[in-house]
């Protein structure tokens, strides 16, 4: 039997996770739904004023969708470790940290994606001026693929704890903080006249050292938490 390519194993495993989220697809809502209800509860408690919503529109929705790839973070290795497939991710003929970084890619394209798409309506709940949303949209591109990266490496070590719901939120805002602060800083700059190229910068630069640098400290944790 010959040995599986990378293709291979990530096919697999897309097709597995993709079959698994269509049997539980009521769960699969809840980010975008809680993303929605944070907006909403913003949007009431600032009265509905439109210009006071406009300021503070871009940080509202940055928050959100932190907030809801937060909910689940829990859960992106959570299932593995309970019907024993990360034991078997041990085993496999291709490296674990790029079952890894295929699980994190899955999870932000079930997760965030969604957000993403669901910002522009969103926006106008907010009343954000239509010049501004390119920047953000461009923001939560570059930002929120690296805020599954860096809490793949927080959900990797908490793992092998149980009911780790609120270690996990405690370990993870630390690392979301910097992330937050230029996704919403390109924003605000865009709004003052600035350029905002320096801090979608610096989140692609943050993305693509996630990229290299998450998936092998997220095995890592996980050989540790599961030995």
């Amino acid at each position: 039997m010959s040995t599986p390519t990378l293709f291979q194993a990530a096919r697999a495993l897309v097709v597995r996770d993709l079959q698994l989220l269509w049997r539980r697809r009521g769960d699969a809502l809840q980010p975008a739904l809680f993303a929605l209800l944070v907006v909403m509860l913003f949007a009431l408690a600032m009265g509905g004023e439109a210009q006071t919503l406009a300021r503070i529109a871009a940080p509202v929705l940055w928050l959100a969708c932190l907030l809801a790839g937060l909910l689940a973070l829990d859960t992106l290795f959570r299932g593995d470790a309970e019907d024993g497939s990360l034991e078997q991710w041990l085993l496999a003929p291709v490296p674990l940290a790029w079952l890894v970084l295929v699980r994190v890619l899955v999870h932000w394209a079930t997760t965030a994606l969604p957000l993403l798409v669901a910002v522009p309506l969103l926006a106008e709940l907010l009343h954000l001026p239509h010049a501004r949303l390119p920047v953000l949209l461009a923001s939560l591109a570059l930002g929120t693929p690296l805020l599954s990266l860096l809490g793949a490496v927080v959900a990797a070590l908490t793992v092998g704890m149980r009911r780790s719901g609120i270690l996990v939120a405690l370990l993870a805002l630390p690392l979301y903080v910097p992330v937050l602060v230029f996704g919403a800083g390109s924003v605000a700059a865009a709004a003052q006249g600035l350029d905002p190229t320096g801090a979608l910068l610096l989140l692609a630069a943050g993305l693509v050292l996630a990229l290299v640098l998450a998936p092998l400290a997220a095995a890592a944790a996980i050989r540790i938490a599961l030995s």
